[in-house]
């Protein structure tokens, strides 16, 4: 059993956003749908208030907690990614119907916040040569989608 679980606030779309979710990510499944005992502000009895689901090993929970609760910068999910195909998959999947930000953020359609990055960002940012990584560091400022070989040419001083 998980001891942190990631807990996400919607306004009535958890089910919805989580199914997308478990759409995109190997390793990911609804785990369960609960409906309220009760009525809340929100949430009549019977419908429902949480959806536990998995993505990519990591459990989570959404909540239909209604509206007034929006997501922020301040908490985003981190895909790190292999290539750029993979990237590049993720990206536009879930960019869609949302809002593409800099440096490989984005948010997706309810409002969630997501960093798409490819692991050889990593490899740049943390290169044993300072200049090298400080280009990389530049070219990555500039970018919405991160490029893998765009940031290379960077990192080489191209």
């Amino acid at each position: 059993m998980q001891k942190i679980t990631p807990f996400l606030w919607f306004d009535g779309q958890a089910e919805e956003a989580a199914r997308f979710y478990v759409s995109l990510f190997p390793d990911s499944r609804i785990d369960r749908v609960v409906p309220s005992p009760a009525d809340t502000p929100s949430v009549p009895a019977g419908s429902v208030i949480l959806v536990e689901f998995t993505l990519a090993g990591t459990g989570y929970v959404g909540l239909n907690g209604g509206p007034g609760v929006p997501f922020t910068e301040a908490v985003s999910l981190h895909i790190d990614c292999a290539d750029q195909a993979e990237v590049d998959r993720y990206w536009e999947m879930l960019s869609e119907g949302g809002r593409k930000i800099q440096c490989g953020w984005l948010q997706d359609r309810w409002g969630l916040h997501w960093q798409v990055v490819p692991t050889r960002m990593h490899e740049l940012l943390n290169d044993p040569d300072p200049a090298r990584a400080r280009r990389a560091m530049e070219a990555m400022m500039q970018m919405e989608k991160l490029v893998i070989a765009d940031l290379e040419r960077a990192a080489d001083g191209g």
